[in-house]
């Protein structure tokens, strides 16, 4: 299952977007882009994808999702783009604030697993989760979007036993998230039952 990757990068996006958002807004995400494309660099996803089409994929679920505000300041599809600039790169949150404004800033900010010492990692990971139950619903539809980017290429992930870690983990934390949102409950039901094979220890 990939459902979301019809936008590889962004002048296909722009197209996809241009009479769908205020001008203005597809302006605002050009900047994002490149924001992110420029701080990300080289990186890549496990699968040896460029980093940047994930984050084209988490806008492309958030924007069909409808739960992204579509106006000029276009803040929770900003911020789709921008989550984890800050958490895996140089990138600072006053980077972002300066760049895109307090809004963004702030739903960034939700966005990213604070920094831990590898003996804390995963009690940080578990808070981290945790926090989205309490998140505004602009921020879990952002967290969801993310999610769902990852998930629809599990399969890529080359190490079967992190498959399963990040199966098991999504149907306990994001199925009961994606529930407040109808889009994602339908979304992550039908990909928990098509990767239901993950659920074996």
């Amino acid at each position: 299952m990939h459902r979301y990757h019809s936008w590889p990068d962004w002048p296909t996006a722009h197209a996809a977007l241009a009479g769908r958002l205020a001008p203005a807004a597809v302006v605002r995400l050009g900047e994002a882009y490149r924001f992110a494309a420029e701080w990300h660099g080289s990186q890549v996803r496990p699968g040896g994808e460029p980093y940047v089409e994930h984050l084209l994929e988490a806008l492309e679920v958030l924007f069909e999702s409808g739960a992204g505000e579509t106006g000029p300041g276009a803040v929770a599809l900003v911020a789709a783009l921008l989550h984890d600039v800050v958490e895996d790169t140089p990138c600072t949150i006053e980077d972002v604030g300066y760049r895109f404004g307090p809004q963004v800033a702030e739903q960034v900010a939700w966005l990213t697993k604070p920094p831990a010492d590898p003996a804390d990692a995963e009690v940080v990971r578990e808070r981290y989760l945790a926090s989205f139950a309490e998140a505004p619903m602009s921020v879990l539809a952002v967290k969801l979007s993310d999610r769902y980017s990852n998930v629809q290429r599990l399969h890529t992930l080359p190490c079967p036993d992190d498959q399963r870690r990040y199966y098991r983990e999504t149907v306990k934390v994001f199925l009961p998230l994606a529930a407040r949102i109808p889009f994602f409950q339908g979304l992550f039901t039908e990909w928990a039952q098509e990767y239901t094979y993950l659920s074996a220890r």
